[in-house]
């Protein structure tokens, strides 16, 4: 056909004396972009079409009340349904409206006469019509306002003809609330669908006058929207299908929480920040619990280190940071000391405030026996070991207790973990601590030791970090670990670092004196699924309306609600295949993924 056609038009064009070749008549037959996207079949009813699979209804507005409420189309652009809008705006002639104007005051004022000559009893509407149309025309005059033809039609979709039915009564009964009356495009549904379609066509033609004041009250872009210029994808805004993209540090502070139950999606929602993080140069550290993030540490090229009893890489507590120029070294001293005593105080389970003073002239005399003090720069002398500190201890009157304690840390069962010199190296862009391997018992005292490593390291060097503490109601458990925590979360916008903690354990969160001050000094919050047990208390900590409440409830995995300053949205987190198979952590996948490196060892072996 489209070769009979070609050769037809040749025929009638006089103009071409060249030959046809066959690659003119190969391209007449080829496919364009509108036959690439086009539906399979399109079905035409006289009040629906059938697109496909689906089905489509087009409806038009045809009266408004006497006012419209700012923001009044919300509800609608808002609403968890599939639907396009096609808003038309004919700007009117000024001129000719008040020509208009004149006529319809005329045929006003001679009904009003009409009903005094007659002895009727007023008439609320012909007066109220008067007024309105004289205040019309005063602002028309004086150009406080202008005239439009508005045309609102809405399309909406559906599986069925029941899931049809269903959001139009939804749609309508949210106008109808607001006295605004909608009919469906009867017999004109191709017409109806080609206008909602952004190709600017009213095939329509159903308008209604609006003046400016009312045609903004149409605005449409209204849905809560966090898409900026620069940032990373956090996820889609579940209302309007926008994306969600942030820069966290472009808020007041770079910090975030984010809360959920267990099996949500919070690791995997973090652990796709930190992948489309360090493509903008921000250098990552994580403290790991479980060890999630090796495998992408791996492919990220970043270090993962295991601390552990048996492990190879140990930190020294008593290191010191290099002395900078605006720095004084007793400071330094001073606050690595107070750390040390905060140490202390969980590793012997609690200090009397005799046994606390002792704690605190032992380390400073410790420090001392290595020339360590704060009237001379320190930078680059070898720090004393616990052992070191044993045994300036050992020689102080009132320590017995002590050393009893302090014993399984020097020579018995947790000697190899805290008595060695430091052996790690975090120059890298992407460094995982994991601590999977720790007792329960120790993981306290591992996350306050490698946090105030990596606090030392962010101090000696100003870059773009974010630190990453999973499960981080293991440092809530102790004052100490717990104020070191929000201490770093408000220090940290002074060195260029986001601290962002995860945790699934909400009520012991905020149960600790520092959850809801760590809570106040971040500016993303990140809510996912959440469990009955504990939403309750997230309602009134975040004030969730009922609406969000049970969004959260029965969100999805990787569902919830995000928060960026005074906004927030519903959020979906999405990923890309070769993102997802780098950040999952769903069992079965995983088994997945190794046996299919298993099988291609094998390919490459045979």
């Amino acid at each position: 056909m489209a070769l009979l056609d070609f050769l037809n038009k040749k025929k009638e064009d006089t103009t071409a004396l060249a030959p046809v070749l066959p690659k003119d008549i190969y391209a007449q037959g080829t496919l364009d972009l509108a036959d690439t996207i086009a539906p399979a079949g399109l079905k035409i009813n006289s009040k629906d079409l059938v697109i496909g699979e689906k089905l489509s209804r087009t409806f038009y507005t045809i009266s408004y009340p006497r006012f419209l409420a700012d923001s009044w189309f919300m509800p609608i652009i808002n609403l968890d349904k599939v639907l396009d809008v096609g808003i038309f705006v004919h700007p009117i002639d000024t001129a000719q409206a008040l020509r208009s104007f004149q006529r319809k005051v005329a045929e006003v004022q001679s009904q009003i006469s009409d009903r005094e000559e007659k002895g009727l009893v007023r008439d609320p509407m012909l007066d109220t019509a008067y007024q309105d149309i004289e205040n019309l025309r005063d602002e028309l005059q004086q150009a406080q306002e202008h005239l439009f033809d508005t045309g609102l039609y809405i399309t909406l979709y559906g599986s069925t003809e029941e899931e049809l039915n269903k959001t139009e009564a939804d749609v309508r009964g949210i106008l109808d609330s607001k006295l605004i009356y909608t009919k469906p495009a009867l017999f004109q549904q191709e017409q109806g669908f080609r206008s909602t379609l952004p190709l600017a066509n009213d095939e329509l033609q159903v308008n209604t006058k609006l003046t400016s004041s009312a045609l903004s009250s149409i605005f449409p872009f209204v849905s809560f929207d966090l898409t900026s210029d620069r940032g990373i994808l956090y996820g889609i805004n579940r209302h309007n299908s926008s994306l969600i993209l942030f820069d966290r540090f472009s808020l007041e502070n770079y910090n975030s929480v984010t809360f959920a139950k267990s099996g949500s999606g919070k690791s995997y929602a973090v652990k796709l920040e930190i992948l489309r993080s360090l493509m903008f140069d921000v250098d990552v550290i994580v403290i790991d619990p479980e060890r999630e993030y090796e495998y992408l540490a791996q492919a990220t090229g970043g270090r993962l280190f295991n601390i552990s009893l048996s492990s190879e890489h140990h930190i020294n507590p008593f290191d010191l940071p290099p002395v900078k120029e605006d720095e004084e070294p007793a400071d330094i001293l001073r606050s690595n000391i107070i750390n040390l005593v905060g140490l202390f105080r969980i590793m012997l389970g609690g200090l009397t405030p005799e046994e606390d003073a002792i704690i605190d002239r032992a380390i400073s005399e410790t420090y001392a026996l290595k020339d360590i003090t704060g009237e001379a720069d320190f930078t680059g002398v070898e720090p004393p070991l616990l052992s070191d500190f044993e045994s300036v201890l050992s020689g102080m009157e009132g320590s017995e207790s002590l050393m009893q304690r302090l014993s399984k840390y020097t020579r018995g069962t947790y000697s190899g973990f805290l008595n060695q010199p430091t052996n790690v190296d975090i120059s890298k862009q992407f460094i995982v601590f994991s601590v999977r391997d720790m007792e329960d018992e120790l993981k306290p005292v591992a996350m306050y030791i490698v946090t105030h490593f990596i606090w030392n390291a962010i101090r000696h060097e100003l870059k773009k970090r974010l630190l990453i503490i999973d499960e981080a109601w293991w440092m809530m458990k102790s004052e100490d670990t717990a104020s070191f925590l929000y201490s770093l979360a408000k220090r940290g916008r002074k060195y260029y670092l986001g601290v962002s903690t995860i945790t699934q354990d909400v009520e012991d969160f905020l149960r600790s004196p520092y959850g809801k001050p760590i809570l106040t000094n971040s500016s993303i919050q990140l809510l996912l699924k959440q469990s009955p047990t504990t939403i309750d208390v997230l309602q009134q900590t975040f004030n969730l309306t009922d609406e969000e409440k049970y969004l959260l409830l029965e969100s999805g995995v990787g569902e919830g609600l995000f928060f960026a300053g005074l906004k927030h949205v519903a959020i979906k987190v999405v990923a890309s295949y070769t993102e997802d198979q780098i950040i999952t952590s769903d069992p079965s996948q995983l088994l997945a993924i190794r046996d299919e490196k298993a099988r291609n060892a094998e390919a490459e072996a045979a």
